[in-house]
């Protein structure tokens, strides 16, 4: 392939997906609004139509900032490989150290994550104090804003610097199998982080405390008791810091397992309702979702390793995408920016294969628990966070990993007939 024709692709692959994305956000928009004014039927016993209305404008309002994200990446995009950004930042960091070094690579992606870092810089703010403020969801101070970004820049710093050091030293030191070795490499690190992570890295943006003796612990359990399922605790985070959107989550694996809910969450449901949503989080974990989405994962990783490792021996790779140098750092950043191009048909698969685990874990729920305790927790988190209830149905099937809510309900409502 030339150089030529390498570009031409890209920047079709770039225009197709761009415009298809902002003509999908379009059509929620206007399905979302047009459906704004009532209510649907199976939920007008439980959503007031101002709850319903605030879902609505919050949706649309995410949505259209989502377009001008989408306008603003796509702009960076093409400034940093056409537009001759990647090669302008690669001959400043070989002013300093020599071209093709492993500290001349390390600081070449390090001006690249900080360019990027900084175009999404406003736009992250004002999701925060504009967006999430004008709906009550925001609970972030600038201060605790600031304190986070200086936070993530020294993980980043710490544990990102060397991490791609490392990478760069495989590249170059493993022949031409080297993609195979940084595949591995990115595999086991991966596996380490969820191990880690709950212990390490999450307590140095929340408060964790353990769940107190009472009523709800009694609950979850006798529940994980019943489904034979065993962790190292159980633990509430003050997410109430940040933002008023309750959630729940499982973190880590093996003996590092636990279970985290947000304090919003607890505030919102009762003692039966969050047994229900722990089930269904449990059916997660019994029906091997976490690591069927870590094969498929490690699987798709180890093609695009493969084809990273093809495409670095080409001259059209690096030439049509706006290079003159080549070198690993070069190949890591270009593949990394390239890829997600590429890559969105994958998006309405994935999602389906999410929402399929998503209907299992419900049907598993619904087995370990009574279902309306289910269903009047999902109404609760559908209303308090504001989740619209009426997506555009082909919005929602490309993009959404959990069902839309009525249907989702409808299910859940069936099993117990």
């Amino acid at each position: 392939m030339s150089p030529s024709s390498f570009s031409a692709l890209f920047l079709l692959a770039l225009v197709a997906g761009l415009l298809t994305r902002l003509w999908l956000a379009g059509r929620q928009i206007r399905h979302v609004a047009a459906h704004r004014g009532q209510v649907p039927g199976a939920f007008a016993d439980s959503i007031g139509l101002d709850a319903h209305q605030k879902a609505a404008d919050y949706t649309v309002a995410r949505v259209r900032t989502g377009m001008v994200d989408l306008l603003i990446s796509a702009g960076l995009l093409l400034g940093l490989t056409l537009g001759g950004g990647l090669q302008a930042l690669h001959d400043l960091s070989a002013r300093f150290f020599d071209a093709g070094s492993l500290p001349q690579g390390l600081v070449f992606v390090a001006l690249v994550a900080s360019v990027s870092w900084l175009v999404d810089l406003p736009l992250t703010v004002y999701r925060s104090f504009g967006l999430e403020a004008r709906f009550g969801f925001n609970r972030l101070t600038p201060g605790l804003f600031v304190a986070d970004a200086l936070k993530g820049i020294l993980l980043s710093a710490v544990i990102g610097l060397p991490l791609i050091a490392f990478v760069l030293w495989l590249m170059e030191a493993m022949g031409e199998r080297w993609w195979f070795y940084v595949w591995s490499f990115w595999l086991v690190f991966n596996l380490l982080v969820l191990l880690v992570y709950p212990s390490f890295i999450a307590p140095l943006f929340n408060k964790f405390k353990p769940l107190e003796d009472g009523p709800l612990r009694q609950r979850i359990e006798g529940l994980m008791s019943r489904c034979g399922f065993r962790l190292s605790g159980l633990y509430v985070m003050d997410g109430s810091k940040r933002s008023a959107h309750g959630n729940a989550y499982f973190t880590g694996f093996g003996a590092a397992k636990r279970i985290v809910f947000f304090d919003t969450l607890l505030d919102k449901l009762d003692p039966a309702e969050v047994e229900a949503v722990l089930a269904h989080e449990l059916g997660h974990y019994h029906h091997h979702h976490l690591w069927k989405r870590l094969a498929v994962i490690g699987a798709g990783s180890l093609a695009f390793f493969a084809l990273l490792g093809h495409v670095s021996a080409t001259d059209w790779f690096f030439s049509g995408l706006g290079m003159q140098a080549g070198g690993t750092a070069a190949t890591l950043v270009l593949f990394a920016l390239a890829l997600p191009v590429f890559t969105f048909p994958l998006t309405p698969l994935m999602s389906r294969w999410s929402r399929t685990h998503e209907f299992q874990a419900d049907a598993y729920a619904a087995a370990q628990a009574p279902a309306p305790d289910l269903v009047r927790a999902l109404v609760k988190l559908y209303r308090d966070n504001a989740s619209t209830l009426t997506p555009d149905p082909l919005y929602s099937s490309i993009y959404d990993s959990h069902p839309p809510a009525a249907i989702r309900i409808a299910r859940l409502e069936g099993s117990t007939r």
